[in-house]
């Protein structure tokens, strides 16, 4: 039993350390400028800024009869885990994160600073990254193997390396990961099931199953034999891609703007530079976490309190 009076984060430290140390020992032991660029080009299918476009693109895929299902499935999928992992799950834990928690090994700072020293801005369990992976993966991977593609399998496989690419790159522990993977598989699940609700019980039942911008293009996919869709949506995640990976190849490092807070530990949190919801503290500025904590801003201490109560009952 471990003490009550920890956070939930705090607690989750203590019963993973040695497996959390040992799979960064692991990564540790293979990093080369090599693999750290494929942990960022995987880990990119995580970012908000590749998840956020697609799922505009899934907007877009649901006024279209062939994709309706697909869109659907990406939109919720990622509503789902997003609520899930950022606005109840990480709030409850407090974990902090490991370069934060780590920075007197000696072994892990120097896998850290190797990996390229990336830096987030708020708690690290679980991974956002990890679920924003999962989500769009399950939800995909759903609707292709519902249709017999064999495409579906690539986006587990996508999803798996991205899942990775965050503990290789030392900015989160393998149990963070690991619940990440937990709610984007459920997140993805559900996703696709209530989008599948959606299409046969509220599209295809009513008139709503009329609309179909493919109607518009016609012409034009007649003249490609059906294959300027494919090609549309493929050239669209391809750009959404480099827009979310291009930024991230000159991140952290020396460059990176870090919290200014340094009682506990010197946090190597990303700093909130030029936000109006997050503005300079007596010319200092500092990350999401810390900023709300010198604003006497609650962070789910109350609800923290219960879970407190509830586990010492």
């Amino acid at each position: 039993m471990y003490p009550i009076l920890l956070t939930l984060g705090e607690n989750i430290d203590k019963v993973f350390s040695s497996f959390d140390l040992w799979v960064f020992h692991f990564f540790g032991s293979m990093q080369c400028t090599f693999l750290t660029y494929v942990a960022k080009f995987f880990t990119t299918f995580g970012d908000e800024g590749f998840i956020i476009p697609l799922v505009v693109l899934g907007i877009v895929l649901c006024f279209f009869k062939k994709t309706r299902k697909f869109g659907f499935s990406l939109i919720i999928a990622v509503v789902i885990g997003t609520l899930v992992t950022n606005i109840v799950v990480k709030p409850m834990a407090l974990r902090i994160r490991p370069y934060n928690t780590l920075q007197g090994n000696s072994d892990y700072w120097n896998w850290y600073i190797g990996a390229g020293a990336l830096s987030e801005s708020d708690y690290s369990f679980p991974s956002g990254h990890t679920t924003g992976a999962f989500e769009v993966a399950t939800a995909l991977f759903l609707c292709f193997k519902s249709e017999k593609k064999k495409i579906a399998y690539i986006f587990p496989a996508i999803a798996i390396c991205t899942m990775g690419s965050r503990v290789y790159l030392m900015v989160h522990y393998a149990s963070d990961v690991l619940a990440g993977l937990v709610v984007g598989i459920v997140a993805g699940i559900l996703g696709y099931l209530i989008a599948k609700f959606i299409v046969k019980f509220i599209f295809e039942k009513t008139k709503l199953d009329n609309i179909d911008a493919a109607k518009l293009f016609k012409k034009l996919t007649e003249k490609t034999n059906g294959k300027l869709a494919p090609v549309a949506i493929i050239l669209a995640v391809v750009c959404i891609f480099l827009y979310a990976f291009i930024p991230s190849l000159t991140e952290g490092g020396d460059k990176a703007v870090r919290c200014a807070y340094n009682e506990e530990y010197d946090c190597y949190n990303e700093a909130r530079v030029d936000d109006k919801d997050y503005p300079a503290i007596d010319g200092k500025n500092y990350c999401k976490i810390h900023w709300k904590q010198l604003n006497d801003i609650p962070l789910w201490e109350y609800r923290l309190l219960l879970y407190h109560i509830l586990l010492s009952a």
